[in-house]
């Protein structure tokens, strides 16, 4: 399982992050909590993941080209000093009980903004950082159990911290989290980079990237499959705020539980992946863990019961972390080398960027529908996007036995 922390590079890499994480997650369900105590508005909670993710939908394509053509290791570097300036200012405000809403959603997008190029950079420099491409697979599910591990740690102990020391603390510690990322950036000795000859011209760069993912027609319908995921499914974490106050009556606490159990599901299905052998069967994994998520969504809506909720929640967090996961694996391991950067820009693009617009869009049709419809037809979507899936697959399949040439004469 932990084969490519033989690595050095990726070793200090995942130390580092390891305590980066859980101050994001300390940040995030913080903000989430904060937001809507201060405002009561589902809108607004939506508006701040919204703000907090929108620019990978437009930057993600040309964060893939720019950064094809520089020094990843030192990009890095100066996207995580910059995050860490933004957490600093953030931990600031909260200190000084400066509750301005504004500012928040306007630090929000910021964030949003570095995201886009650290996500993009974060990945890709995978390959620079493992020492064998066979390793590569391992490193990229070992990164989402650490991510999904403080999906774990993070909000548990965003609840303890904001029940008994304050909001203030959650993002100090976030401010603080980004110290032990740059001295394991600092120790990284990476091969030298040859820097690339041609200029950057954004249009033919998107151009060429499109032209490619249609080529790979597998990677195209994953990326489809995940488009539809992150923009009408993902989203209904957005609600659980809701669900945590408003229709189990609870606290922060209930909020950081129903995280917590999302995130035990997503490093179960974490540790799943990490232990394969190979990149193989990625596709059926990935057609799994959608049904798994849409089911589960499906009867977290309709459950009265605290219990059956947190089930419910670990599920989908197996499925979500199943589906994304796998996706990335494909196109990590699947993607020719110069188009690398390109391709996992476009995973970016549909991941991070369409979960906003979906954030926002279901955070408005709630108000209308009401949560537990909202996330009831969010788990149909869910299920009949695989059957869509299926459909074309089995009909590609199906056109390609037509044109095989007869092998056996009967």
């Amino acid at each position: 399982m932990f084969k490519a922390l033989r690595s050095r590079n990726f070793k200090l890499f995942f130390y580092g992050q390891s305590v980066s994480v859980i101050g994001t997650w300390l940040q995030k369900t913080a903000v989430s909590w904060m937001v809507y105590s201060i405002t009561g508005s589902v809108f607004l909670l939506g508006l701040a993941t919204f703000l907090s993710m929108i620019p990978s939908l437009f930057l993600a394509p040309l964060a893939g080209s720019i950064i094809g053509r520089y020094n990843r290791h030192r990009s890095m570097i100066v996207l995580q000093s910059l995050a860490m300036l933004q957490a600093g200012i953030l931990a600031l405000l909260i200190y000084l009980k400066m509750y301005n809403i504004t500012f928040i959603l306007i630090l929000s997008l910021i964030q949003g903004i570095i995201n886009a190029f650290d996500m993009t950079c974060r990945q890709t420099m995978m390959i620079d950082i493992v020492d064998t491409k066979e390793d590569l697979p391992n490193a990229v599910a070992l990164n989402s159990t650490l991510t999904n591990f403080a999906r774990i740690a993070g909000p548990a102990l965003a609840g303890i911290i904001l029940q008994q020391y304050g909001d203030d603390i959650c993002f100090i510690g976030n401010f603080l989290s980004y110290i032990p990322v740059l001295i394991s950036l600092a120790l990284m000795k990476i091969k030298p980079y040859n820097k690339a000859t041609d200029k950057l011209k954004m249009l033919d760069d998107f151009i060429e990237g499109l032209d490619y993912i249609k080529k790979e027609s597998q990677m195209a319908k994953m990326l489809l499959m995940l488009t539809c995921s992150s923009l009408f499914v993902i989203s209904f974490n957005t609600l659980m705020p809701v669900f945590a106050k408003d229709i189990f009556n609870g606290n922060a606490q209930t909020f950081s539980w129903f995280e917590s159990a999302a995130g035990i599901g997503s490093i179960l299905s974490a540790i799943y992946l990490a232990n394969l052998k190979s990149g193989s069967n990625i596709d059926n994994i990935m057609i799994g863990a959608s049904i798994l998520l849409g089911t589960s969504i499906l009867v977290l809506a309709l459950s009265s019961s605290f219990i059956l909720t947190l089930i419910c929640m670990v599920l989908s967090g197996i499925g979500m972390m199943g589906q994304t996961s796998s996706i990335n694996i494909y196109i990590q391991t699947k993607s020719t080398a110069h188009m690398r950067s390109r391709s996992i820009s476009y995973y970016m693009m549909v991941y991070q960027g369409m979960i906003p617009v979906g954030s926002l869009i279901i955070g408005y049709i709630s108000h209308s529908l009401g949560v537990r419809t909202t996330v009831a037809i969010q788990g149909v979507i869910s299920i009949v996007s695989v059957i869509i899936y299926l459909y074309y697959k089995n009909q590609k399949n199906t056109k390609e036995l037509e044109t095989c040439p007869v092998r056996y004469k009967i």
